[in-house]
């Protein structure tokens, strides 16, 4: 590789001595390849030469944008002097800027032949062959040649962005607002998560990466918002795996004058309105799943739930003693859970979960595990909370949210007395989000969805590495 790169280093310098810039600032006038796609018209096309076949009076080139590829002609009679000379210093992986008209070549390939040329940028090392780049982690690391090599890779991110146009024309078309709110928070909170800590040395205080936007959302409906939304990358500092990554983009609504039953209809209208918009189908296949976002979706309490699977009844718990002695009985290990909550939970999540394929919104969740969620009406142990599973993965999260401001002070110490205890994903208490409530909030529901999982479901991505340009690695040094 060395001796490849000093060899274009050396073409380098014969560019300049030709008193050619080999980095220039534009090219003006050009068009995209897709445009100039046509016979017998004169264009000015630019990208990068992926391809180069013959020397001498002939010489044939694929050159590559954002919008396709087409072939160049370079013919030694039709160039100046000066031009022949730099089209022999061309290397593949160069930008170039190409004038000229189109024609069909006997093989009937559609090509540019080129009149007159202008080098963009010299590339100064060689692409790798398309099979010298499978090591997967390498190509996370630069995902800029998994790009150029691999034309999948791009349609799958472009696809990604199709999603976050579609959800957010969703919304918008529902009447929400979009707002933005700070990724550097003096307290974090919102779910129950561990976050990155930081200092800010202009406040001289430390700082946390949010693990959430959820408490500045509510703030902003204590302030008149009715409907509004956030695309929101937060911060966990917690595992790695194939569905997790420490940062992640989530988007996350809040809805005054709604509860949760809500929020149930409009996931399921925004999740097969997104479908419908990116794949023109509510249909799809996700990893050898068949997955339907036809609605209406099915709907099951937690612990409905949980009995189906078990053949036990959950409603016999009442203690963390009994829970433990009921996961142990349908053979799931819990010995480190804290709540019975979390027990009910971890069962969910090996029992059930794996086994669902179709959309199913997951509904009533333990209050021990919901402290910003308001209590069922007829049954103050569970929550108006629900999440929505889909091919055996969690993918958004809901709740009518606690507006009681004495309530969620009482929820705050129970978490505190936790995080003393060693329950380091418990709550801080946030006085100034208190002092909101305090004001007063409306009735409100909030909903939170994962677009990382979103993305692989709809690119059948099977890690969330594939729809993240550029993943959480460990350094190589």
């Amino acid at each position: 590789m060395e001796e490849l790169k000093n060899e274009r280093l050396k073409k380098l310098e014969k560019i300049r001595a030709l008193g050619i810039d080999p980095y220039p600032s534009t090219f003006e006038d050009r068009q995209p390849i897709s445009s100039a796609l046509k016979l017998g018209k004169n264009v000015r096309v630019a990208g990068r030469l992926m391809a180069w076949r013959g020397h001498g009076a002939l010489s044939f080139t694929d050159l590559s944008d954002e919008s396709g590829q087409i072939q160049i002609l370079f013919k030694r009679d039709s160039l100046p002097a000066n031009l022949v000379e730099l089209s022999q210093l061309l290397d593949v992986g160069d930008f170039v800027g190409v004038i000229g008209k189109t024609f069909k070549t006997k093989a009937g390939e559609l090509t540019v032949e080129a009149s007159d040329f202008k080098l963009l940028t010299k590339s100064l090392v060689p692409l790798p062959a398309k099979s010298g780049l499978t090591d997967t982690e390498e190509r996370y690391r630069k995902r800029y040649l998994d790009l150029i090599l691999n034309p999948d890779v791009k349609e799958r991110f472009d696809r990604i962005s199709q999603i976050v146009e579609s959800m957010r024309k969703f919304l918008m078309k529902e009447g929400y607002v979009e707002v933005l709110t700070p990724s550097l928070q003096p307290l974090y909170g919102g779910t129950l998560a561990r976050p990155f800590e930081t200092h800010f040395n202009a406040l001289d205080a430390d700082f946390y990466l949010r693990i959430s936007n959820e408490m500045y959302l509510k703030r902003l409906i204590a302030g008149g918002y009715e409907k509004i939304f956030e695309f929101s990358v937060d911060f966990r500092n917690e595992g790695i795996d194939t569905t997790h990554n420490p940062e992640f983009l989530q988007m996350e609504t809040m809805w005054a004058y709604a509860d949760y039953k809500k929020n149930m209809e409009l996931s399921e209208e925004m999740f097969s309105f997104i479908a419908k918009e990116v794949l023109g189908k509510t249909k799809f296949i996700y990893q050898g799943k068949d997955v339907d976002f036809k609605t209406p979706w099915k709907r099951m309490r937690l612990v409905e739930a949980v009995e189906k699977e078990t053949g036990k009844s959950w409603e016999k718990v009442k203690s963390l003693t009994d829970a433990k002695a009921f996961a142990k009985s349908v053979g799931v290990n819990v010995s480190e859970k804290r709540l019975a909550g979390e027990v009910l939970e971890e069962i969910f999540d090996q029992k059930v979960k794996p086994n669902i394929v179709n959309p199913t919104l997951i509904y009533d969740y333990p209050r021990d595990v919901s402290p910003l969620a308001k209590t069922v009406k007829d049954n103050p142990s569970y929550t108006e909370r629900f999440e929505i599973f889909i091919a055996g993965e969690e993918y958004g999260n809901s709740y009518s949210e606690a507006n009681d401001p004495l309530l969620l002070r009482e929820n705050f110490a129970q978490q505190a007395k936790l995080r003393e205890a060693g329950g380091l994903d418990a709550h801080p208490v946030d006085e100034d989000f208190l002092a909101a409530m305090e004001q007063g909030m409306p009735p409100t529901s909030g909903l939170g969805v994962g677009m990382d999982r979103l993305f692989m479901l709809l690119t059948n991505a099977p890690s969330i590495r594939d729809v993240m340009f550029f993943p959480a690695l460990r350094p190589k040094n």
